[in-house]
């Protein structure tokens, strides 16, 4: 018998935790995986963004997936509140460019031995390798878990945290656990390999809870085949690249994009991503990358540059001319879309063919897929409705004794520290609540 049980030891489960315990609640935090915080290695290339230095009133912009929700919990339990608890345990921070917050000691795994020596401190127990399967319920109530010890996760080491589990997992015997009180922390279903996997939705469903699709977030666009290949690699930095949806604008980002294997990376895209997949999702419409190449020009400035180069360079190739204009991968891709021959002389090009090339630089458009598969997601979109949710407490409206906190919400955000402190709010308030419920009866 535990006062609170919190399913799952990321963020959020470990953050539920050490605030339920510090309440004086008899606490027990389930990790399936072998170690606690698999998600938060990989966070911030593995020095782990805790945070954002920001103004609180500027975090729920930066969370654009149901933001608004967590309005009471981050100001129940704000970044200087966060910072201030990691310094109580000696953990010193910096704060990098854009209000980014990491441990100064530049180690993702620092972090988490703060969190679990925190629950420690604070009288909470954290069981490893046991993997909740699903609640005990009186009508209308729930009243403990039901879970297994995970005798092999399925998962080989060294395997990439984005790979869906491989092998079968083996558990051992069911056991079950009652408690007062149950936080459900179990994340989404980005990166796998750390136990993020999704595979605790269809327990929750079956309480009866209404679950929005688990789409990803923060993941790279995925163009058509044979569209980008040849730029891979290439990195563009101050353009502007806008999501057309049957024609039609409906995202838009300045800043830089990369193209990768199998996809169109950077801040910019990250950051469209979202509205991508739900597109996709939803409404399955003709999708396109449009990059304006050269946004610091107008359409007139940028033809009164290429008219003046033409003079200067009259006797060159088309393509070399291009090749001031642009980086050397995206000429010739520039040149076909604009059905123009790089190896015709400057002094042949038309004046249609020289307005058909400024439009090609300034609306460079590639055919979208949509985005990578959700694996590859940095963040889900997606999770328990929030309809479910009483944003004070984090208490399930209908089902009493049960709690949520982090990425198993339907919330999610932008990159720079948002989503882990959206985590570590959300597991605040729905430790302090859980351990008031139970401790007060």
């Amino acid at each position: 018998m535990a006062d609170v049980i919190v399913i799952g030891g990321g963020a959020a489960g470990l953050m539920a935790g050490i605030t339920a315990a510090r309440q004086g609640a008899s606490v027990v935090v389930l990790e399936r995986m072998k170690e606690p915080g698999k998600k938060m290695m990989i966070t911030g290339k593995g020095r782990c963004n805790i945070t954002n230095a920001c103004p609180m009133e500027e975090f729920i912009p930066n969370l654009p997936g149901n933001g608004k929700f967590l309005f009471s919990a981050l100001q129940q339990f704000t970044n200087d509140d966060l910072l201030r608890f990691f310094q109580e345990q000696g953990l010193e921070t910096v704060t990098e460019r854009g209000g980014r917050v990491f441990p100064a000691t530049g180690k993702a795994k620092d972090v988490i031995a703060v969190l679990r020596s925190a629950l420690q401190k604070a009288g909470g127990r954290l069981v490893t390798g046991a993997q909740a399967t699903g609640f005990t319920v009186k009508p209308g109530q729930v009243t403990g878990i039901r879970y297994r010890t995970v005798e092999n996760d399925g998962r080989r080491d060294g395997q990439d945290f984005r790979s869906q589990t491989k092998g079968k997992m083996k558990l051992g015997p069911e056991h079950t656990l009652d408690a007062g009180a149950v936080i459900v922390c179990t994340g989404g279903a980005s990166y796998p390999g750390t136990g993020s996997d999704g595979n605790f939705v269809p327990v929750l469903e079956m309480l009866g809870l209404s679950i929005e699709p688990l789409l990803p977030a923060l993941v790279p666009l995925q163009p058509e085949e044979g569209f980008t290949e040849e730029l891979e690699g290439l990195q563009l930095k101050n353009v502007e690249a806008s999501v057309l949806a049957d024609g039609k604008v409906v995202a838009k980002e300045f800043g830089e994009l990369q193209f990768i294997r199998g996809g169109i990376a950077g801040p910019i895209c990250l950051t469209m991503s979202r509205k991508v997949a739900r597109l996709q999702h939803y409404n399955q419409p003709e999708l396109e990358l449009s990059i304006d190449l050269k946004p610091a020009l107008s359409d007139e400035k940028l033809e009164a540059r290429l008219i003046r180069d033409f003079q200067e360079f009259s006797k060159l190739r088309l393509a070399e001319v291009v090749r001031k204009l642009l980086p050397q991968p995206l000429v010739e891709p520039v040149l076909d879309t604009a059905f123009l021959d790089g190896k015709r002389q400057v002094s042949q090009v038309s004046k249609e063919e020289r307005l058909a090339l400024i439009q090609t630089v300034k609306h460079f458009t590639i055919p979208l897929v949509g985005t990578r598969p959700l694996a590859e997601a940095i963040v889900t979109a997606g999770g328990v409705a929030l309809k479910e949710i009483d944003p004070k407490t984090m208490k399930a409206k209908r089902i009493a004794g049960l709690y949520f906190a982090g990425e198993v919400m339907d919330v999610d955000g932008y990159t720079g520290g948002f989503n882990l402190q959206a985590a570590f709010s959300s597991g605040y308030v729905a430790g302090l609540h859980a351990a008031k419920q139970v401790l007060n009866r």
